[in-house]
């Protein structure tokens, strides 16, 4: 579901509840002053079950600074 920024900072703060996470694929792409990074994930569910997704992330150079602008997080 779609998180304004506060609700995205809230759950980014909570507690992990999965384990095992690891990024497949990762691809990086500048271009300027804005960079995409997307990949497959893999990890295990609380109950023990294998979990999956797909995730992609926007980041902009700001002062010199990279900041995350953007989130896209997908199950599979």
């Amino acid at each position: 579901s779609l998180l304004d920024r506060e609700a995205f900072l809230r759950q980014t703060a909570a507690p992990v509840k999965i384990s095992n996470l690891e990024a497949h694929d990762v691809k990086v792409r500048i271009m300027g002053d804005v960079a995409i990074i997307h990949a497959r994930t893999t990890h295990t569910m609380p109950d023990g079950r294998p979990g999956a997704g797909r995730y992609t992330d926007v980041w902009a150079r700001r002062n010199g600074r990279w900041l995350a602008v953007s989130a896209h997080i997908t199950r599979c």
